[in-house]
């Protein structure tokens, strides 16, 4: 009982470290390229998807919760289209997340048009007589992508 109280710990605190799956994809996969990147229907589609299929795990705004990882991290904005993908079609079993290969290609281009949606960025603001970069960037930019290691799927 002690050793299985003990695994649950720890599994729940290494979770805290969550791997940047984007980077455990085959290189061949990070070439891909999205067919309907930029394609509003896409976009709508990939968001009544995602609640269908993402939400209940990674919440509406996809955000995350205490044992998933957001995907508006820079992680997954960062991401080569194709790496997404992968993970879509593989899932990452080690760390709870399952394969989505029974939906049909298009719909996982869909989805991940609709995340990349998620984390386009604003534009610039303006520059300012102070020439030091406001609170919120110093903070925001100072943030770390974590990594860690998972099983390839070919």
């Amino acid at each position: 009982m002690k050793f299985i109280m003990i695994f649950v710990i720890l599994a729940d605190a290494s979770y805290a470290r969550e791997p940047n799956l984007p980077q455990q994809a085959p290189p061949q996969w990070s070439i891909k390229t999205n067919p309907l990147a930029g394609n509003p229907r896409a976009q709508k589609a990939g968001a009544k998807l995602y609640e269908h299929e993402c939400a209940a795990c990674h919440g509406a705004g996809a955000d995350g919760s205490r044992r998933t990882p957001s995907l508006r991290q820079a992680a997954v904005a960062q991401a080569p289209p194709g790496a997404l993908y992968w993970i879509l079609e593989n899932g990452a079993i080690f760390h709870g997340m399952p394969s989505f290969a029974h939906l049909p290609e298009r719909e996982r281009w869909q989805i991940i048009t609709f995340l990349q949606s998620l984390n386009t960025r604003p534009q610039p603001l303006p520059p300012t007589s102070d020439s030091r970069p406001p609170n919120w960037c110093r903070a925001a930019c100072s943030s770390s992508i974590l990594s860690g290691t998972s099983r390839e799927n070919p």
